[in-house]
């Protein structure tokens, strides 16, 4: 398609996301071949290489100049951008699956196959300081404002970070187990996205939005929805506009116009699965991972390759 161009292509395994720095085009890879890299957008070259000992399962900035990642050997490990220097953080008692950074508290938060939330502070050597012993593993987690928001099977859990001794609201509205959970255009609430191609949008309380939310069909050609499951395995939403995309476990990315509870645009199909997607900083660029997920009953066909799309204001693809 004209508008999109390839800009990573070489993980020689499985991509695990795909996350935009707040401030600038500089795009951050995690994959399980063990290396964490850096792209640059604006020079459309990579920065930076980082080999680990582990499968990294995610990965997220601090800021311009750190990042962390999620490991297989059970570790959070810190990374200094520009050196390249790595450390170790603090480490679960199962593979870490998720790792998030609260921008407002200064906590980094990560969950993992041993059924916990950990909470740990950056500003006093990141000593673990919160322990959530959650009933199931934890699907997915995202940040909105002073609120943690945790996927378990078909519930969805919202904690303040400020005061974690019970979540402040548990609601299980998917009838599938979800698959991830995304913070929503500017933090106004979370979408949920689960194995049968749905995706539910929840608005925090106070918004102006309605307080019903909606629930959004993202495949584009099941008719029996219980009988064909795509999982939808990422969202991104847009940072300036109430619009979002999905990428399927089908090689599917659909952009959504939530206030009009619409399909705006569908780009090409991806030759694998859509790992992660993600929106840079003011929205007018769109990273898609194709990569198979390890969901998938049959081995990897084609190696995982980032696209980089460059979009209108509404998170439409530009035509050259």
């Amino acid at each position: 398609m004209e508008g999109d161009r390839l800009v990573v292509r070489g993980p020689s395994d499985a991509i695990s996301r795909v996350r935009f720095a707040q401030r600038s085009n500089n795009l951050l890879i995690s994959s399980w071949d063990t290396i964490l890299r850096l792209y640059d957008a604006d020079a459309a070259s990579t920065r930076l290489e980082v080999r680990s000992e582990a499968a990294l399962l995610d990965c997220c900035f601090v800021d311009e100049a750190s990042a962390l990642s999620a490991g297989s050997d059970c570790w959070i490990r810190r990374y200094d951008l520009p050196s390249g220097k790595h450390e170790k953080v603090g480490n679960h008692e199962d593979i870490v699956t998720a790792v998030e950074y609260s921008q407002e508290t200064g906590q980094v938060i990560s969950t993992g196959m041993d059924k916990q939330l950990i909470l740990w502070d950056m500003r006093s050597k990141c000593r673990a300081n919160e322990f959530i012993k959650m009933n199931a593993e934890v699907g997915s987690i995202t940040l909105c404002h002073y609120s943690l928001v945790a996927a378990v099977r078909e519930c969805v859990h919202v904690y303040d970070l400020r005061n974690m001794t019970a979540p402040l609201q548990s609601e299980s509205s998917m009838d599938f187990q979800i698959c991830c959970v995304r913070s929503f255009s500017n933090k106004k609430g979370y979408l949920a996205g689960s194995i049968d191609g749905r995706v539910a949008l929840k608005f925090s309380e106070g918004s102006q939005s309605s307080k019903t939310g909606s629930v959004f069909l993202c495949h584009p050609k099941a008719k029996e929805r219980r009988q064909h499951l795509v999982s939808v395995n990422d969202i991104a939403s847009h940072p300036c506009q109430s619009t979002f995309v999905t990428g399927d476990n089908e090689g599917h990315v659909i952009l959504w116009d939530a206030e009009n509870k619409k399909r705006k645009f569908e780009f090409p199909k991806q030759s694998n699965s859509v790992a992660s997607v993600s929106y840079n900083h003011n929205g007018l660029k769109l990273a898609i991972a194709s990569s198979y997920t390890y969901t998938e009953l049959e081995e990897m066909k084609h190696l995982p390759e980032i696209f980089l799309h460059d979009v209108d204001e509404l998170g439409r693809p530009l035509l050259e």
